[in-house]
């Protein structure tokens, strides 16, 4: 079965409920960060929270994991702050203070409405950095989404602890796909990532029991670039690849995104 752009296979209840944990969890922004919330559809609003360097530097718009919202990342936007990076971070329905609820087609038509607002954020406070994309887990799919259909307004695609089928990936988790008819397609990001042409960089833990490093190497094979890099922290398993090696992760951006913008 090839899904292609049809989510509806996988925007089942039972799906839905095994794999998106939203949390309403909300703390404020940190100096320095402006929270924006991005009409999607007709009473329905995405939370985004803007981590700001400068105007001119440049922007990553970062997709973050499941089971996390923009708020978590109050102690992590500094690292890029100190990388003389903005940082935009999207939450999804019904996490942090977005209303409605998460699917899967949801998602991926969320992340084009999210760009074009932060792209007229960024066109409208004069911004003149790049732009670069970037996705943690759940978070590789609107981010591929991006490179694969913005990619003349991106420069890069960044996507950490990802995975290349959701059939897989359910697998992985417990959830029996194959009794569901949901086949190993590579769908979606397997299936996109084979579009992208932008360089890419991807961070993966050694030691991830959730999405195995062979998710990472089946990305890295398929992208449509030879400007690619694969960064396996030893060690590291899903939820500890930054505690494990900080530097390791942010010497491995610092470095890619310093190698475009030459």
């Amino acid at each position: 079965m090839s899904y292609r752009n049809d989510y509806s296979a996988l925007d089942r209840p039972e799906i839905l409920r095994f794999v998106f944990y939203p949390r309403r969890d909300f703390v404020a922004a940190p100096a320095g960060a402006v929270d924006h919330l991005v009409p999607v559809e007709s009473g329905i609003s995405v939370s985004c929270r803007f981590y700001i360097h400068g105007q001119d530097s440049p922007s990553i718009i970062f997709f973050h994991g499941n089971g996390e919202v923009v708020s978590d990342y109050n102690y992590i936007a500094p690292f890029y702050d100190q990388l003389g990076i903005n940082f935009f971070v999207a939450d999804y329905r019904g996490y942090g203070s977005s209303s409605g609820m998460p699917t899967f087609a949801s998602t991926v038509a969320d992340a084009s409405i999210i760009f074009d607002s932060f792209k007229n954020l960024l066109d409208r406070g004069h911004y003149t950095g790049d732009i670069f994309a970037m996705g943690r887990s759940l978070g590789s799919i609107p981010a591929i989404e991006l490179a694969s259909s913005y990619h003349q307004h991106i420069k890069g695609l960044i996507i950490e602890s990802g995975f290349a089928s959701i059939a897989r990936l359910l697998s992985y988790l417990g959830f029996p796909a194959e009794f569901l008819g949901l086949q190993d397609t590579g769908f979606p990001n397997l299936t996109k990532i084979r579009t992208v042409t932008l360089p890419m960089l991807i961070i993966h833990g050694e030691r991830d029991s959730f999405i195995p490093v062979a998710e990472a190497e089946d990305l890295l094979d398929n992208v449509n670039t030879e400007n690619k890099r694969l960064v396996i922290i030893p060690g590291a398993d899903h939820n500890t690849i930054m505690s494990v090696d900080l530097q390791q992760y942010f010497t491995a951006i610092k470095e890619f995104i310093a190698a475009q913008l030459r």
